[in-house]
């Protein structure tokens, strides 16, 4: 496959997210329970994105005299950098399940949570460093 054709298929998952009844069109319908399993693993993954962005914008408010500028500013880039992941990731993996579940297929696989969570580990780390050498500015 071409870069060209992996664009376009691309281009063509994401034009799914918006339109579920594309997704309703393939396959078998689901036994419903899965279907709402899957919405339901959806809203934490999105419940996490909020929650990530909550903490970058907390960092940058409410941490104004604890760090130099530019700690601040990392620590809340990779917060919210990492809830606009989650967001995206969420309806991706949402439409790629449902339409496995539809084919009958194995549900797709994701590295994501694994990046994610060496995501939070580091900015974890870099906040206990904060915390534990007071670097103020």
């Amino acid at each position: 496959m071409s870069v060209f054709d992996q664009l376009g298929a691309g281009r063509d998952a994401v034009r799914l997210w918006f339109a579920p009844d594309r997704v309703q069109e393939e396959g078998e319908t689901p036994d419903y329970r899965f279907s709402l399993a899957n919405e339901r693993t959806f809203l934490a993954w999105i419940r996490t994105a909020l929650a990530l962005i909550g903490g970058g914008f907390a960092v940058d408010q409410f941490l104004t005299d604890h760090l130099t500028h530019w700690a601040r500013v990392a620590l809340s880039l990779a917060l919210l950098a990492g809830g606009v992941a989650c967001t995206l990731r969420a309806v991706n993996h949402w439409v790629r399940c449902e339409r496995a579940m539809r084919r009958g297929a194995n549900l797709p696989v994701s590295r994501f949570p694994a990046v994610l969570a060496a995501l939070v580990a580091v900015i974890a780390v870099a906040m206990v460093a904060l915390v534990l050498f007071g670097w103020a500015g």
